[in-house]
């Protein structure tokens, strides 16, 4: 387990870099990414849709241009802070303080569930995938952003002690082992490093 996948050491981590996050985050997290992953995602008008670790908001303003039913939610109340400045603490967004892993919603209570760099995070990303198939209705759809595994050996070995990297297999097995349905996968990045991240899309099975 990497060193920030501990929460209490991501809290800590996030607190310091919510000042700086939305300067560093275009190099590696952009608008034309998130455009190619929002329309993988493919939401219709009045889906009602959750940001899971949403930190400063920067994906959740993407999904607001789909759908004006959005929740957000993340474990730093730095991040969560930078969000509120850019959109409001109650409206047009229901931000939440809290954790994938315990998400506070009642069964089915969303259509589709997105979470961007957030997953590298969670020191169990199993039971956070768990927690999203328990929230999203039959035949909704999950979309998860995170950091692909390095093809070097040196670079690997720095990932591995950081937080979590992976892989499309082992992307392809946290989502099974969640029970999600139909999933896809596709690299994405800069155009300096086009395969930095690694977007799933995946299904709840109908009941």
């Amino acid at each position: 387990m990497g060193v920030l996948e501990d929460k209490a050491r991501a809290r800590l981590f996030y607190r310091y870099l919510s000042k700086v996050y939305d300067r560093v985050n275009p190099f590696i997290w952009n608008e034309s990414m998130r455009a190619e992953s929002l329309e993988m995602l493919a939401l219709d008008a009045g889906d009602r849709v959750l940001d899971v670790g949403c930190g400063t908001g920067f994906g959740t303003e993407g999904l607001l241009e789909y759908t004006e039913d959005v929740y957000a939610l993340d474990q730093s109340e730095g991040q969560l802070e930078k969000a509120w400045a850019k959109l409001g603490k109650h409206d047009p967004v229901q931000f939440t303080f809290g954790d994938a892993e315990r998400l506070p919603f009642a069964a089915d209570s969303f259509d589709a569930v997105w979470s961007s760099g957030s997953i590298e995070y969670w020191p169990n990303p199993v039971a956070a995938l768990r927690e999203f198939r328990r929230i999203t209705k039959p035949g909704g759809k999950v979309l998860v952003v995170g950091p692909n595994y390095p093809r070097s050996t040196l670079f690997q070995k720095l990932a591995d002690a950081i937080m979590l990297f992976y892989d499309e297999a082992e992307a392809d097995r946290m989502f099974r082992d969640a029970g999600f349905e139909a999933i896809e996968h596709r690299t994405m990045g800069p155009s300096y490093k086009p395969d930095v991240a690694i977007t799933t899309l995946a299904r709840v099975p109908e009941q």
